[in-house]
């Protein structure tokens, strides 16, 4: 079991019974105490994603949580189901639309660096990798000359997700995408 300060972000615990996946932490030292740091995580149940903020001294002990995490690629939908095939022996996981509401805005049919999270051997989650290419399929003519740190402008991606790019993007373009901040990091390499 691991001290409070040794968790990292994603880490799976447990509490009172249930599963959480660790998103943010913040660690703060609070004056006039004589004893450590204190860390407050922002947790979400990888059952129900319900989110519940915990603050632990950093030698309070944390029991992991038994899940685990597959490699796979987006295989099909059929209807409110997303199925995703595992990359080493080929077996599938089904995911609701309704689980997958903020992650369909990243998930093309070549997404690399997705995992589906099991616990019990179900499937409850899908871990998205930091930064994603998607293609832009709408947004304003291309200024000539526009710098490409002044103003931007929306840009509609091939997934539905709008984001703000510079002027100088047009449509077409391939570009990073921060999953988390959901902000242009730059363009995407050309394949």
């Amino acid at each position: 079991m691991p001290k409070a300060s040794e968790i990292k972000k994603n880490t799976a615990v447990e509490i009172n019974g249930e599963a959480y996946i660790v998103r943010d932490i913040e660690r703060s030292v609070p004056q006039g105490r004589s004893g450590g740091s204190l860390y407050r995580m922002r947790m979400y149940n990888v059952a129900t994603n319900g989110k519940i903020d915990e603050t632990f001294k950093d030698s309070d002990m944390l029991s992991l949580a038994d899940l685990v995490r597959r490699a796979v690629v987006f295989s099909y939908s059929d209807g409110d189901e997303f199925v995703f095939m595992d990359s080493e022996d080929y077996s599938s996981y089904s995911l609701n639309k309704d689980d997958l509401a903020d992650e369909l805005l990243f998930i093309t049919d070549d997404t690399p660096g997705l995992h589906v999270v099991l616990v019990n051997d179900a499937p409850v989650a899908l871990d998205l990798p930091g930064v994603v290419e998607l293609e832009i399929v709408e947004t304003d003519p291309s200024i000539k000359g526009g710098s490409a740190t002044a103003r931007t402008k929306p840009a509609k991606l091939s997934t539905g997700l709008i984001v703000q790019v510079p002027e100088h993007i047009s449509t077409g373009d391939r570009i990073k995408v921060n999953v988390e901040e959901r902000k242009f990091t730059g363009r995407a390499e050309s394949k």
